[in-house]
Parts: C-alpha cells; structure tokens; sequence
C-alpha cells in the first residue's frame, strides 16, 4: 500500500516536471507547478506515516512502551506547504493577468521575443 503512495507521488512530480519543462501555455507551465507540490506534499504524508500508529494525542494511562504513534512533524510540514502552494498558485495566476493584458498573449515564446 505505501508503495502506491510513493510512486503516485513520484509520477505526479515526473508529470509536473514535465508540463513545466515542455508547455508553451503558461496557464500549462502553473497547473505543473501544482502538480509537483502535490506530489510532494504526498510523499511528505506518505514518509511520516506508521503502520498501525495513532494520533499523537495520548493521556497516561494510553502511553505504554509498545505504542506507535504517527509522527506529526510532516503533517505539520504538509499543511504549511499547501498554504504555501496556494498563495504561490494566486500570485502566479494575478502574474498571468496582467501578462495577458499587457503583451497580449499567454504563450511563453512570444511573450519571451517581445522582449528582446
């Protein structure tokens, strides 16, 4: 089972990669940008995880010497990288906006030759 979450997360950065590297779009080039911070984010997840843990919420008479817990540090890690990721996603799309108005045009070849 945790292989599957380790190679969707790879192929979901292979496939990021990918579209950031190949497409023109630059619409394109921002959804493989997501794709890699969710394959990222997933691997994060995946990494932390314990077979038969639990929650890292315990009182005294829950805390034994054979107790798995979860560890919380990647979650933590995870829920500040999708914040991240998000304002990252809006301030790229607000940058596309305004790319759009002022040359005319999303394709990141023409917007490149306009310049010089």
């Amino acid at each position: 089972m945790m292989a599957m979450n380790y190679l969707g997360s790879f192929l979901l950065i292979i496939l990021g990669l990918y579209m950031m590297v190949s497409k023109r779009n630059l619409i394109k080039i921002i959804i493989g940008l997501d794709l890699v911070d969710y394959g990222a984010n997933l691997l994060i997840v995946s990494i932390g995880f314990r077979d038969g843990g639990t929650a890292p919420i315990f009182t005294l008479s829950e805390l034994f010497s054979g107790a798995y817990f979860v560890d919380p540090v990647p979650q933590a890690l995870t829920l500040t990288s999708i914040v991240i990721g998000a304002c990252v996603t809006a301030m790229s799309l607000a940058l596309i906006i305004k790319i759009k108005d002022q040359y005319g045009t999303i394709d990141s070849h023409k917007v490149r030759r306009l310049n010089g």
